[in-house]
């Protein structure tokens, strides 16, 4: 029984730091766009790529 004096706090600590964290991602625009992100690794990347160190020595 005296666990709960313990526990029940915690709980309700844990409740409002989700809630707070759940906010903060809303206002900082976390979920506006879920898809985007994981289709750009489908598409091709035509862009060279950028050039070494032993590439820019050597011309």
């Amino acid at each position: 029984m005296s666990s709960l004096y313990l526990l029940i706090p915690l709980a309700l600590l844990l409740l409002a730091l989700s809630i707070w964290a759940f906010f903060w991602a809303v206002r900082r625009s976390q979920f506006d766009d879920l898809d985007s992100p994981a289709l750009q690794i489908l598409l091709d990347d035509d862009r060279a790529p950028p050039p070494t160190a032993d590439a820019e020595r050597d011309a």
